[in-house]
This record gives structure tokens, sequence and C-alpha cells, in this order.
């Protein structure tokens, strides 16, 4: 039988960071939920040992991006790879996957963008912290085809 956490259906969201050099490095996040309607407020648990982590602590505005069942492909690039070992920024430019939205460069084809601004966040006893963003901007491309956290798991990319 699966684990409780494993058998809800959440989005998956990829978080657009930007490191002290310019670089652009995007993670996967399956840990993200609004948390109030006014204002609009998100929390998203970020892992201590990732870059993204680094990037959050040292930066206040971020792009959450909801992702498209066709960018599943990126869950094994932006969740399974470490982006101090894989260059994501190269990865990105390369494959000519991204877009300029609000002087932000994110991904192309996603479901919607978020722009986010760092309010808060909550260090706890486990791997990740809380960290509490106000939605500043957002962009609804679609409302179908949302890659979510079932679509991972029937793929065996969770198991």
């Amino acid at each position: 039988m699966k684990r409780p956490w494993n058998i809800i259906d959440s989005p998956i969201y990829s978080l657009q960071t930007v490191d002290e050099k310019g670089k652009i490095n995007m993670n996967i996040c399956t840990y993200v939920t609004a948390v109030s309607m006014k204002p609009k407020i998100y929390a998203i648990a970020i892992d201590y040992n990732t870059l993204t982590y680094k990037n959050v602590k040292n930066s206040n505005q971020f792009v959450l991006q909801l992702l498209s069942k066709n960018q599943i492909e990126l869950v094994k690039k932006f969740g399974k790879k470490s982006g101090y070992k894989f260059n994501k920024d190269k990865f990105l430019r390369d494959k000519k996957l991204l877009i300029n939205w609000n002087d932000f460069e994110v991904l192309h084809g996603t479901i919607a963008l978020i722009k986010i601004d760092k309010k808060n966040s909550f260090a706890i006893n486990g791997d990740h912290e809380l960290f509490l963003f106000n939605v500043d901007k957002f962009k609804t491309f679609s409302e179908s085809n949302i890659l979510t956290f079932q679509d991972l798991v029937k793929n065996k990319i969770i198991l």
C-alpha cells in the first residue's frame, strides 16, 4: 500500500531561481500550496541541500511555474539532478526552452507562471525549510494538461 503522501494528486511546479552570477536554476517542487486568499500567499518547502535553497536564501523574487504533461521529461533534469553538479542554465539555453516574461527567463510551454516575492521562512526539523511567498503577478496559459504527482508515479519517476 502507498504512503499517505504518495496517494494525493497534486500539481508539479518548477521554481525558477537565479544564482549570484545570473545563472538560472530550476528545480521540481511538489510541496507547494496556496495558504491565503487575500493576499494570495504560497507556501513552498525547499530542500536544504539544493542550489535552489541557496538561491532563495540570497534573493527575494522568483517565478513558480506550473508544469504541463508535455514537460514530464524535465522532471528528470530539474528534480533528479543537482544544480551543483548539472548546469541547468546551459541545458535550458542549449535546448531553447526559455522565454521572457516580466523580466524573468522562464520555461516555454508551462500551464501558468506565478511571480512570487519571499515573505518569510521557517526552519523545521527535517530536510526542507518552509518559505512563504506573496503572489505579485501571474499568467495562466491553459487550464488542462497539468502535470501531476500521479503522472510521475505512473511514469516511474517517483516510486
